[in-house]
C-alpha cells in the first residue's frame, strides 16, 4: 500500500510515532504538512491524515480515498471541528469509543506506546512521582500543585519525550490527570496511559466512564491504580510509595499490556487491516 501521511511535524507527536509504525508494516509512506497537501499527488493508495489540533486546513477535495485519524474528541472546541470536517472523508479512526460511536465510517483506534523510546530503562525509583507535560487548566493545574507541595520528591513538568521514559524509570508511580471538556462519555485514553505503563512504573489514573480501561485490558489494582477524588489520589499515593512489591507487581503488568497490545505497530496493523478490507469490499474507493 503507497500511503501519503498527512501531520505536522513535530518530534513526539502521534504523527511521528504512525509515520514510523507504518514503516515497519512495509508500507510505502511520503509525509507532507497538512497545509502543502495542494502538492500531493494522485498515485497514491490512501490520503491519511493524522490530527494535531489545527483545523485551518483540510485534504483538497479530489484527493481520494482518503482518511482521518482523530486525536482531540475530548476537547469541545475540537470536537465541533472534527464532526464538520469528519464526514467529507472515506474513513475514520478515533482514539476516543465514543466518537468513532458517533461520526460516519469511524472505527475505534486507541493512541499507544512506542517501545524504542518509552520502554524501561533501568528503574531506579529514586524519585516518588512523575507527571510529564504541562500543567493545563482546572483541575488539572489545581492536582499537580497540590502534588508539588505534599511530594517535593517529584518530576512535575515538561521534558523532551525522549527523556520520558528516564524519568518514569526514576519515579515510583506515574501520575495521569485527562481534562475531558466535550459532551462525550470521559472514555479518553491519552498518550500518557500508554506512556507510563510502557515504561515499567505504576499508572495512578483518574477515573475514566465505566469499562474505559477494562476494554484496552487494563484492571484496577492489577496493571494499574485508579482514583476517584483527590482525597483518594492522596491515599493511593502514600500507600503505594509504602508498598513496594504491590506497586512493582502492577507495574510489571501494566508493562506487559502496554508492550504486547498497545503499541503504535499494533495500531498501525489494525489501521491497514481496515483499509485493506475496506478497500476489498468497496467501501473505499477512488
Amino acid at each position: 500500500m503507497r500511503i501519503a501521511l498527512f501531520y505536522q511535524p513535530s518530534p513526539g507527536t502521534v504523527g511521528e510515532y504512525f509515520h514510523s509504525a507504518l514503516l515497519e508494516t512495509g508500507q510505502a509512506v511520503d509525509h507532507f504538512p497538512l497545509s502543502e497537501a495542494d502538492r500531493c499527488g494522485k498515485d497514491y493508495d490512501i490520503y491519511l491524515r493524522i490530527d494535531h489540533g489545527d483545523y485551518s486546513h483540510d485534504l483538497p477535495e479530489h484527493l481520494h480515498p482518503k482518511a482521518f485519524y482523530v486525536v482531540d474528541t475530548h476537547l469541545a472546541r475540537s470536537w465541533k471541528k472534527i464532526r464538520r470536517m469528519a464526514p467529507r472523508y472515506d474513513v475514520v479512526f478515533c482514539v476516543q469509543k465514543s466518537a468513532s460511536e458517533r461520526l460516519p465510517r469511524a472505527h475505534w483506534v486507541p493512541l499507544g506506546c512506542d517501545p524504542k523510546i518509552h520502554g524501561q530503562v533501568e528503574s531506579t525509583r529514586k524519585i516518588d512521582l512523575a507527571f510529564v507535560g504541562n500543567d493545563g487548566g482546572v483541575p488539572r493545574k489545581f492536582l499537580l500543585q497540590e502534588l508539588r507541595e505534599r511530594y517535593p520528591n517529584s518530576f512535575i513538568g515538561s521534558a523532551p519525550h525522549t527523556q520520558m521514559s528516564r524519568i518514569y524509570g526514576e519515579s515510583a508511580i506515574g501520575f495521569h490527570y485527562i481534562e475531558c471538556t466535550s459532551p462525550l462519555p470521559k472514555d479518553y485514553a491519552s498518550m500518557r496511559v500508554f506512556e507510563v505503563l510502557a515504561s515499567g512504573t505504576m499508572l495512578l489514573a483518574d477515573a475514566l466512564a465505566e469499562g474505559t480501561f477494562e476494554s484496552l485490558g487494563l484492571r484496577d489494582r492489577k496493571e494499574l491504580v485508579v482514583y476517584h477524588s483527590p482525597d483518594e489520589l492522596f491515599t493511593l499515593l502514600d500507600n503505594y510509595l509504602k508498598h513496594d512489591a504491590e506497586r512493582e507487581q502492577i507495574a510489571h503488568a501494566g508493562q506487559q499490556c502496554a508492550i504486547q497490545q498497545h503499541t503504535y505497530r499494533h495500531r498501525a496493523d489494525k489501521i491497514v487491516e481496515i483499509l485493506a478490507e475496506a478497500g476489498r469490499t468497496g467501501r473505499v474507493s477512488a
